[in-house]
Parts: structure tokens; C-alpha cells; sequence
């Protein structure tokens, strides 16, 4: 079972390969033509970003997965992602704004959160009607991040998990300090009135 997963897996990672080297084509034909395909470009980044979270999800889910655990200045994570977003929700009419509140570096993994903060937010952009918002704060609980929208909510915070979701909850529990493990919680509400996706670190 496990050399037939590998084989798949195998064949996604080519898939996005090229996807990747399609986006990079069309960036050339942008500036040679002087014209902007920058929503194409997303779309194919998008898709091939996709495929790379469903090799991350084997990877996490197979039981020797490890994390590349470093030191990490939150408020830079935060204004990464938001810079990655921003403009492709604003093409959606989409406002996105963010708050940080932890002025210290954290231990945790980042291409693994930031691609858990990148999901979460893209996910919301395509339920909001206006406003999506990210935060960052920490307490005795560990640290904290939201993504909320204005959107009409999730149908069942407690259902089926999206591949998305089942990578940021498995990406979460291995992330353990002083045994302590961190977690992710969805709900309906927050203060604009959608959905809402935490994750906690510890």
C-alpha cells in the first residue's frame, strides 16, 4: 500500500512541476506582451499550491513525519501571508486586514504554518462578502492564530474535514512543547459575524 501511495505521490509532485513551470510561461508572455494574466497565473499557482498541500498531507500523515521546528518573528509570518493575498482578494472586492500582537519570535515551523495561514485565508476569501481578517496574539495558552470572514459561516464546524483542514489540524498536534501539543477549532460567529479557523501552537 505504501509503494502505491509513494507511485501517486510521485505523480502529483510531477503534476505541479509543471503546473509551476506553466505559471512561469505565462509570466514571461506578461513581459514580453506587456499584458497582465496575473488572475491565470493564480489560478495555475493556486492549483499547483493544492497539490502541494495533498503531498504535505501524506507526508504528515505517515508516521515518521517531522517538523523543521526554528525560531520565527510572527509579525513577519503574518505580513507574509497577508502580502501573498491581499491582492488576489482585492480582485474579489475582498479587504483584508491584520493584527499582531506578539512582538517575539516563536518556535515553530514556518513554511508549514504559512502554507496553513495561506489556505485558511484563501478559504475565506471565497465565502466573504467584503472583509477577511487575520490576528495573531499569545497567552498561557501558547499562541493564536484566526482567520475570520463576514461570510455566511460553516455548515458544520464540527463535519468532514477538507484536505486543507486535516493538514493544518495534523500540522498543529506535532508541534509539542513541554508536553504540551497545539490544536485547531473551528466555529461560526467571532466578531464579523462568519466563519472562524484558529489554530493554537504551544
Amino acid at each position: 500500500m505504501h509503494r502505491l501511495l509513494d507511485v501517486l505521490a510521485s505523480g502529483v509532485h510531477d503534476t505541479k512541476n509543471q503546473l509551476f513551470y506553466a505559471e512561469s510561461q505565462i509570466a514571461e508572455a506578461e513581459a514580453k506582451h506587456g499584458i497582465d494574466l496575473s488572475e491565470a497565473r493564480y489560478a495555475i499557482e493556486t492549483a499547483a499550491v493544492r497539490l502541494t498541500r495533498t503531498l504535505t498531507a501524506y507526508h504528515l500523515l505517515r508516521n515518521d513525519a517531522t517538523l523543521a521546528v526554528v525560531p520565527v518573528v510572527v509579525a513577519d509570518l503574518c505580513d507574509e501571508v497577508v502580502l501573498d493575498q491581499r491582492r488576489h482578494l482585492a480582485h474579489a472586492g475582498i479587504t483584508l486586514t491584520h493584527t499582531c500582537s506578539v512582538q517575539d519570535e516563536w518556535p515553530l515551523d514556518r513554511d508549514l504554518i504559512t502554507d496553513v495561514l495561506n489556505n485558511a485565508v484563501q478559504n475565506a476569501g471565497r465565502y466573504a462578502r467584503a472583509r477577511v481578517r487575520l490576528s495573531a496574539w499569545n497567552d498561557d495558552g501558547g499562541l493564536h492564530f484566526r482567520v475570520e470572514d463576514d461570510g455566511p459561516g460553516y455548515a458544520d464546524p464540527e463535519g468532514g474535514r477538507s484536505t486543507g483542514l486535516i493538514v493544518a489540524e495534523r500540522v498543529a498536534s506535532l508541534h509539542e512543547r513541554q508536553g504540551r501539543c497545539g490544536g485547531m477549532h473551528l466555529a461560526n460567529g467571532g466578531e464579523l459575524g462568519g466563519a472562524v479557523f484558529e489554530l493554537r501552537l504551544p
